[in-house]
């Protein structure tokens, strides 16, 4: 089944482009366009897409504004941020609001149709900017909200420490010489036993407890 896209952007010509192109791959289904955040919210909730392509800057409502309003009444949504901006003051609102992707518009398309098949597949992979943003963030956050890590198995805190690096389960598998098929169970059970809602969250979670290395 086609992975359905909602594309917002006031850019008409952007938001064009973006058509024009993904509706030429098989695994995408373009299924509505919206001009505002606005617009991004009701078509949302109208449509139900997987996945919701969002631009930052946007009149009467902007993309971060959206991305709340979006993930609080159809949590199941995906958002990734489709934008020109990489600077902290944009990407950590972004995440912190419930977007589970963020890439920048000078993304090569055939990038950009793997980041969002990935999305789709709960592999959530954020561009470099944003990653490295949100990192020191995080990194300088005090954080007292910690919760117990004694659930997880040796195996399971190796996946948290690999997802956290931004790898892929298949690049997780070769690096700990196991099958994919056991890693999505591993990445499951991590999810699952730490309450967080995807792989984002995960690699946040990794960076709080400092268990990255």
């Amino acid at each position: 089944m086609a992975i359905r896209i909602l594309i917002a952007d006031d850019h008409h010509v952007v938001r064009r482009g973006l058509v024009f192109f993904l509706k030429t791959q098989p695994e995408i289904e373009i299924i509505g366009e919206a001009r505002d955040g606005i617009e991004a919210v009701e078509m949302t909730m109208k449509l139900l897409p997987d996945i919701v392509l969002m631009d930052l800057e946007m009149p009467n409502m902007n993309g971060i504004e959206a991305t709340r309003a979006i993930k609080q009444e159809c949590p199941n949504v995906k958002i990734m941020m489709l934008t020109s901006f990489s600077d902290q003051d944009h990407v950590i609102p972004a995440i912190e609001a419930g977007a589970s992707g963020f890439q920048l518009k000078d993304i090569e398309p055939d990038e950009l149709v793997r980041a969002i098949i990935q999305l789709k597949n709960g592999e959530n992979q954020l561009h470099p900017k944003a990653t490295s943003h949100l990192l020191s963030h995080l990194t300088a956050k005090n954080s007292d909200e910690r919760k117990p890590l004694d659930g997880l198995t040796k195996r399971e805190l190796e996946v948290l420490n690999e997802i956290a690096k931004g790898k892929s389960n298949k690049e997780i598998a070769s690096d700990l010489f196991i099958t994919e098929k056991t890693v999505k169970t591993h990445v499951s059970n991590v999810l699952a036993k730490l309450e967080l809602a995807d792989r984002t969250q995960a690699a946040l979670y990794a960076v709080r407890n400092e268990l990255t290395k």
